[in-house]
């Protein structure tokens, strides 16, 4: 790949680079999620916008809003839940565009059990692997089954999420991916049973989008960058199986039977169009989270969410 570097973050010192650079900061290691950065590059749309992509995978999954805050990264891959809660702990972040719109969180159980609903969860213990917003989740979709936090036993179980599951350890997990996890328990010969938040009592958000640093961002470049992810998704959903080709083939990786399945649930839910804004998600997850109790409230929309290219009159 020419002008897309991947690196691990540790011990890097990243500034914010030049009008036709910019650093990107992955949520995680680059997996199929990722597949429009990475195809924008290989299709050369970068290159036709006049722009170097730097990607960077990160050392720990919390740190990317923290390293665009700090100037170290251009733009950061995260969750919408997220940037509510480090608005609210006064990081200078917003998001510019959007990479996965649907939820791809969910509260998984094995089929085989007999909890169909989250009102089946009293009495049962629950996994969570990032305290914080996945507990507010899980309370959230308790609340709407009439149950209260203390009706179940909450265990935080790190990242070892199906694990914890197909051990028994754990009754059920939130913060399971819907396209990883419900594969990697089928690989392991377990099947696994999805409770869906927004089916749960939680309003509907975008799972993966870019935040930048509006005080520092080239506005210009970010939209560029919009753009070509842009063209690069709707290459991804005109022909899925030779996006999947193409993708796969640029880390060795990247081909491995998880992954490939992980393809198949997870290009639908790309954003045709990452720069469009859908103010009333994020005016009703603020409100939500203010429900929970987990932050204030209060923040308008200006502090979370803006359309680049209104800002640049494109």
């Amino acid at each position: 790949m020419k002008h897309l570097t991947f690196a691990l973050a540790a011990g890097l010192a990243l500034p914010a680079q030049a009008d036709t650079t910019l650093t990107v900061m992955l949520d995680w290691f680059v997996n199929p999620d990722h597949a429009p950065i990475v195809l924008a590059q290989e299709l050369g749309y970068f290159d036709e916008a006049g722009l170097t992509v730097k990607v960077v995978s990160p050392s720990d999954p919390n740190d990317p809003p923290r390293m665009v805050a700090a100037g170290r990264a251009d733009l950061a891959v995260s969750y919408q839940p997220q940037l509510h809660l480090s608005r609210h702990q006064g990081l200078p972040v917003t998001r510019v565009g959007t990479l996965v719109e649907t939820p791809l969180t969910c509260l998984v159980v094995l089929a085989d059990s007999d909890i169909e609903t989250p009102a089946d969860l009293r009495g049962r213990k629950v996994g969570f692997a990032v305290a914080g917003v996945q507990e507010v989740m899980l309370d959230a979709m308790l609340a709407d089954a009439r149950l209260r936090p203390s009706d179940v036993e909450q265990i935080n179980v790190g990242w070892s999420i199906s694990p914890a599951l197909m051990s028994g350890q754990v009754d059920g997990v939130i913060g399971a991916f819907r396209n990883f996890e419900l594969n990697q328990l089928r690989m392991e010969g377990h099947e696994g049973r999805c409770l869906y938040p927004e089916a749960h009592g939680i309003p509907a958000y975008d799972e993966l989008i870019y935040l930048a640093d509006p005080a520092r961002m080239d506005a210009d470049a970010v939209s560029a960058f919009l753009d070509a992810t842009e063209r690069a998704t709707a290459f991804i959903k005109n022909d899925p199986d030779q996006a999947w080709r193409l993708f796969s083939a640029t880390a060795s990786e990247l081909r491995t039977p998880l992954n490939e399945a992980a393809w198949a649930d997870t290009w639908p839910r790309f954003a045709g169009r990452p720069a469009a804004l859908d103010a009333g998600r994020y005016a009703r997850f603020e409100a939500f989270l203010a429900d929970q109790g987990a932050t204030p409230g209060g923040l308008p929309l200006s502090d979370l969410a803006l359309d680049v290219n209104a800002e640049v009159g494109r």
